[in-house]
């Protein structure tokens, strides 16, 4: 998907994945986050989980995506929350964010595991950033039950790119961490994320219908109705993971 087209298409959006304020929350109480806590987010989109978290738990931290528009409405937020204080939002390529090693007490990336081509990869961003007792946090979909070809090719593009619960848990454990904690959307939240993008992209082609890029945005409506609806619901699950490093 192409950065114009997320932009588009979450526009209307705080939370740039299917979890809803509540399960967002929960992310950060799982985690322990407090006021000691300072988080780094790569690929942080409009900044909701850290500006939420500085609000309700105190936390400070860094947010990088690489959006001038994600990073606009972020640094907006934290003003908005009165956290920008404490909150420091940079606009940059997360997979290329230089930071020194052991500054952070929790390290994320949620939902977008392909700066680091992969979940391995990018645990290896995010550990080398916490502290020795840090956390490392990894948004990622997985399989509810075994996709038909079709709808595989339809959702992730590439064979293998997925994998159930269980093949998460022996991808973490491969990449040196310890899974210590869990929060997984529902249906709803998956519906409230992906059907939302409908109206904003709806919305953008009424306002655009003269745009040249208008055919290619009613394709991606298109197609994102019908793989939701088709495959996504049924096949497609999606959660943070609470990882500790073991090396």
């Amino acid at each position: 998907m192409s950065l114009w087209l997320h932009e588009i298409a979450e526009s209307g959006h705080r939370i740039l994945d299917p979890f809803t304020d509540a399960q967002l929350r929960e992310v950060g109480s799982v985690a322990r986050v407090g006021a000691d806590t300072r988080v780094l987010d790569l690929a942080c989109g409009k900044g909701e989980m850290l500006c939420r978290w500085a609000q309700e738990l105190g936390c400070a931290g860094v947010g990088v995506d690489i959006s001038e528009v994600f990073v606009t409405a972020a640094r907006h937020r934290a003003e908005e929350l009165g956290v920008a204080d404490r909150i420091v939002i940079e606009q940059g390529d997360a997979a290329t964010y230089r930071f020194a090693p052991g500054t952070f007490d929790i390290a994320s990336c949620i939902g977008a595991t392909w700066i680091g081509d992969g979940v391995a990869g990018t645990i290896d961003l995010l550990r080398n950033a916490v502290t020795s007792s840090g956390l490392v946090l990894i948004g990622e979909p997985f399989w509810h039950e075994a996709p038909p070809a079709e709808a595989e090719e339809a959702i992730s593009g590439r064979p293998g790119a997925f994998t159930d619960l269980a093949g998460l848990l022996e991808r973490f454990d491969a990449a040196g961490t310890d899974l210590v904690e869990m929060v997984l959307a529902d249906q709803h939240s998956w519906d409230r994320y992906v059907a939302a993008q409908w109206w904003n992209l709806r919305d953008w082609l009424d306002a655009s219908r003269a745009d040249p890029l208008a055919p290619e945005v009613r394709q991606f409506l298109d197609h994102s109705r019908r793989v939701h609806l088709y495959y996504q619901r049924r096949y497609l699950g999606w959660g943070v993971f609470v990882l500790r490093p073991t090396r």
